[in-house]
């Protein structure tokens, strides 16, 4: 999950000088310090790149901007008459910053340390394109999909391409592991799910271990329920990201099928103090004795104290698993 953000002061100190959010995605020098800043502090074992999903509409022409406050704003687009707009050829001249930064990271880890490239997932990604930003109901999206999917179809078929050869430029830069982010997963009903959660995702899978067999690749369908199942059988990922609903004892479940990661609610990494770590405890009695990766059930968010994440890495470091 991200790990890099507003909870630390050398991240507000770097960002704020650099102009936009984006600004500071697209600038290689800045995003790759931001990355290492985490594992600097804290010894994480691993990094995670400093960037976003929706770098990818930005690639492919689609207005983007972040509005501070309010989150990501799209210019929305029309499966029907747009998905001629979206111009493919310069993605990765677009994206070249992105594979820049990934180059530094790795180029800057400590030993033993990993680096870890991502993207979003062709449904969530998808989701953002069709609605214009953020949504309480995702009433377009959803029309879209089940209303004319071959239409909407085109544009997940732009996407799985798209980020299929994103994520190879970022192995390619450095990346050990990568991730897919589909955190609008669980607002599709099981059909859906199927069609435009599991098989974008399987595609995807398919054309990374093609060109890239040995990097691990993780999967994330946020709040997918009992549908953790389906998609740890069918989506072809490596490990399974999980998120603060799944219990442990479903989880323990889903660990016999593939390595599990998560799933600590980040109220409680913001909260601290002894209720944090008897869950994190609870967490690690449950699942540390399988293939498993701590990790937060979703990202880091931007009022948590530094001292919190200090304990909570501590403790990790420290289990005797670890």
């Amino acid at each position: 999950m991200r790990q890099a953000g507003r909870y630390l002061p050398e991240y507000r100190e770097l960002r704020y000088q650099t102009g936009t959010f984006l600004d500071t995605v697209f600038n290689p020098e800045v995003a790759a310090e931001i990355t290492l800043q985490p594992v600097r502090r804290f010894s994480m074992d691993a990094a995670i790149l400093f960037s976003d999903i929706l770098v990818i509409p930005h690639a492919l022409g689609q207005t983007v901007e972040f509005v501070e406050g309010e989150g990501p704003q799209l210019g929305a687009l029309d499966v029907q008459r747009d998905l001629g707009l979206l111009d493919t050829s310069r993605l990765h001249a677009r994206l070249s910053p992105i594979y820049d930064t990934m180059a530094r990271v790795a180029d800057g880890l400590p030993a033993g340390k990993t680096a870890i490239g991502f993207a979003g997932s062709p449904w969530t990604v998808a989701c953002y394109m069709v609605e214009g930003g953020a949504s309480k109901d995702f009433a377009k999206v959803k029309q879209a999909a089940f209303g004319n999917p071959m239409a909407f179809g085109g544009l997940i078929e732009i996407l799985i391409d798209a980020t299929a050869a994103y994520l190879l430029r970022q192995i390619e830069a450095g990346a050990e592991v990568v991730q897919l982010f589909d955190s609008w997963a669980g607002i599709l009903p099981e059909a859906g799910f199927v069609r435009w959660v599991v098989e974008p995702t399987a595609a995807i899978v398919d054309r990374l271990r093609s060109q890239a067999p040995d990097v691990p690749i993780i999967g994330f369908p946020r709040a997918a329920g009992q549908l953790y199942d389906l998609y740890a059988e069918a989506a072809g990922v490596d490990a399974l990201g999980l998120d603060p609903g799944v219990p442990v004892s479903a989880a323990r479940r889903l660990q016999a099928k593939l390595p599990v990661q998560g799933n600590l609610d980040p109220i409680w990494l913001l909260t601290g103090g002894p209720g944090m770590m008897e869950e994190a405890h609870r967490i690690l009695d449950g699942l540390s004795s399988g293939p498993f990766v701590f990790n937060l059930g979703h990202g880091i968010l931007p009022s948590t104290p530094p001292d919190n994440v200090a304990l909570l890495t501590e403790l990790i470091h420290a289990w005797p698993q670890h």
